[in-house]
């Protein structure tokens, strides 16, 4: 998994815009998904060591992302991002802009309208931004904030995120069978946990414990940092009645942000397309969807939710499982 292979990034302050041209080497729904759902923009989009902090998303036409940059000393800043067209897997486009804690904007900061396209191509998935300003002196203020070094930077975290996620993906495939697991993030401890798991079960990791510094290395990605390689990527245990335990840590040094509610997934691998969306459509009635259950590039038909009750849920069917 390369870093970007093409980033180009244009101020025409003749006519008050910023292009940036980002290639991703990652299929077109992973770079989609980064970009369109907030538990994975929170993992990226603030440059460290600011971090992204969501208090509301609701990804459609006419809905809003609410949410802050929490800064090292504390220091907050909101912003809100009105979605005004969506063509899905292809196209975003809307208004975001300075607020308050109340998604009431602040008329003195400049506003700046993004046009987002995503296009798959043989090399990966280049995104196309445009940021529209008001006017020349909006664009001039943006770039006086460090614009392009802060967008730069959580564009770096994007890339270890989609790293870490396409050598998950490729690496841990499913057994052919029906099953149901639980799905847990840990904020450092996870291998902790997992040993004391398996000291309470007596059962066997399945495949072994796969760690970041197991993630191939290019010459042109950003290197896992040193406290991070040894930390948890991936594990399966079996724990009881053929039970399956999975879980990973969530690195703050990586853009990762682990709090309770967000930390556990109720995994459900069914036996059919037909069941996965019987499952997904009646669990996730009342609730938020997530992913929308739809064809993955790793070969499933994935999707996930928080039902009305607050419990987070993925279906998984794999047809063609190893």
């Amino acid at each position: 998994m390369n870093k970007a292979i093409l980033f180009n990034f244009t101020a025409d302050k003749a006519n008050n815009r910023i292009t940036v041209e980002r290639l991703f080497n990652a299929p077109n729904d992973l770079v989609w998904a980064a970009w369109t759902e907030a538990d994975i923009l929170d993992q990226w989009w603030a440059p460290r060591p600011y971090r992204c902090i969501t208090k509301n998303m609701h990804f459609a036409e006419g809905g809003q992302w609410l949410y802050h940059m929490l800064g090292p000393d504390g220091d907050i800043h909101w912003c809100l991002f009105e979605y005004e067209k969506i063509v899905p897997q292809q196209f975003f486009a809307g208004i975001d802009a300075f607020c308050n804690e109340e998604a009431v904007i602040n008329a003195t900061k400049p506003r700046v309208k993004w046009a987002n396209n995503f296009t798959a191509t043989e090399a990966g998935t280049l995104v196309n931004m445009v940021l529209q300003f008001d006017s020349l002196q909006d664009l001039e203020a943006i770039i006086s904030m460090g614009f392009k070094e802060g967008f730069t930077a959580g564009l770096e975290n994007l890339d270890q995120y989609i790293a870490a996620q396409f050598y998950l993906r490729q690496k841990n495939k499913p057994a052919n069978k029906v099953r149901v697991s639980t799905y847990i993030n840990c904020p450092g401890n996870t291998e902790a946990a997992f040993n004391f798991y398996q000291s309470v079960f007596k059962t066997d990791f399945i495949n072994g414990i796969h760690r970041f510094g197991e993630i191939p290395q290019q010459p042109d990605m950003p290197p896992v940092a040193d406290a991070v390689k040894n930390m948890v990527l991936h594990v399966e245990l079996p724990i009881t009645g053929g039970h399956i335990l999975m879980g990973t840590d969530a690195p703050k040094e990586m853009g990762f942000t682990v709090t309770q509610g967000n930390n556990m997934h109720i995994n459900i691998e069914p036996e059919s397309r037909a069941e996965a969306d019987r499952l997904f459509t009646a669990l996730s009635e009342g609730g938020t969807i997530e992913m929308p259950l739809q064809d993955m590039f790793w070969g499933a038909y994935f999707g996930s939710f928080r039902d009305k009750f607050g419990i987070n849920w993925m279906v998984n069917y794999q047809e063609n499982r190893v």
